[in-house]
């Protein structure tokens, strides 16, 4: 038995996306998991949110923007993550930085500019062919030494991954909890057409025991475990950071996060509703540290480290960067360290395979002993 939801559905939504998102409704017998529908939402080919022509990232709202990520607010950052990413190619034996979603290409161009001749090659997977286009405009000067993937590399790469606001942009499962049962929560259309949320029953469980809330909802991130769990099929020798927000499996399922950590994003505000102006905004969860590191180490991967961004980032030498910065950079660099701001809630996980090294971002401040 299910248990719906309504949510309303406002005239500013894509209708061709909208269309298409009913139409897999119909097909999948009137139900749809969220994993599914977040999937065709952000990615759908030529519709989905990362699909379209317009830019998603920027400094404020004027600039069309609907929300600005580390790189874009200064390139301390990328210079500062460049020495990690140094370390590793040096330890790894490997001239190549591989780097999935690289959204405007700001992080591309700091790290190239950074590493110079050291780097041969900057492979980057992107999805959307809108923000291929804008990367390849803005690394034009690079040449041949920049590469576009349509999909992840072939096994036994050699090389240095890097990922930034990459996996909580991977699609997540829903479980809601009515205070006896879980039900795996997805999309389902009313009589007018309009989304609503449906709940179905399900042996799906999050994997943190908890004395959870009647009417708690939470997610679980299938897709980005396996995400990390092929890396370790294809990454012969290298290293892997991933920078995002999120926590470790005890504070993500803690019992009073009773309202999981889905968000949407759209012209620099948030809102928790992702069936409202479908395709014109962001979707988003936490990512789950703890899972993120258990698929990694279950397929092969040493964890270098965890920690969050600020103190990854002064270890990787941010601090003794900004006396040669600007006033302006120094004041934005504040933003990726105060931990009111980015530098808590955003977190560096790193892994290595076919090399062992201490890395430099997690000399001081490691907390892989809470994941």
């Amino acid at each position: 038995m299910s248990v719906t939801v309504a949510s309303s559905e406002p005239d500013s939504v894509s209708s061709p996306l909208r269309a298409a998102i009913v139409q897999a409704i119909v097909a999948a017998g009137g139900w749809l998991p969220f994993d599914r529908y977040m999937e065709l939402v952000l990615y759908a080919p030529g519709l989905g949110y990362y699909a379209r022509a317009d830019h998603p990232f920027g400094w404020w709202p004027g600039s069309g923007s609907d929300f600005v990520t580390a790189p874009e607010l200064t390139p301390l950052f990328g210079q500062a993550l460049a020495r990690q990413v140094l370390q590793a190619l040096q330890a790894s034996h490997t001239d190549t930085v591989l780097e999935f979603g690289a959204g405007s290409g700001a992080l591309a161009e700091v790290l190239l500019d950074a590493l110079g001749p050291t780097l041969a090659r900057y492979r980057i997977v992107e999805l959307s062919g809108p923000l291929r286009a804008r990367q390849a405009q803005r690394l034009a000067r690079f040449g041949e030494r920049v590469q576009w993937l349509r999909h992840g590399p072939e096994p036994a790469v050699d090389a240095v991954v890097i990922g930034n606001e990459v996996l909580d942009a991977m699609p997540v499962q829903l479980l809601a909890f009515d205070g006896r049962d879980w039900f795996e929560r997805g999309v389902s259309c009313d009589g007018r057409g309009t989304f609503i949320w449906s709940d179905r029953p399900t042996p799906l469980r999050p994997p943190h025991d908890g004395d959870f809330a009647a009417g708690s909802v939470t997610e679980i991130h299938p897709q980005a475990q396996a995400f990390v769990a092929s890396l370790a099929h294809w990454l012969r020798c290298g290293a892997a950071f991933f920078i995002d927000y999120g926590f470790p499996a005890d504070e993500y399922y803690h019992p009073q996060r009773v309202g999981g950590t889905l968000m949407c994003h759209r012209a620099h505000r948030a809102d928790d509703d992702p069936l409202r102006d479908v395709g014109l905004k962001d979707i988003t969860a936490h990512v789950d540290f703890s899972g993120i590191a258990l698929a990694g180490q279950d397929a092969g991967l040493a964890v270098l480290g965890y920690t969050s961004q600020a103190r990854f980032l002064i270890n990787c030498g941010l601090l003794e960067s900004m006396p040669q910065a600007d006033v302006r950079q120094r004041v934005v660099a504040h933003k990726l360290l105060a931990e009111q701001e980015m530098g808590e809630l955003f977190k560096v996980i790193g892994f290595a395979k076919g090399c062992n090294f201490d890395a430099i971002g997690f000399t001081a401040g490691d907390r892989s002993h809470r994941l």
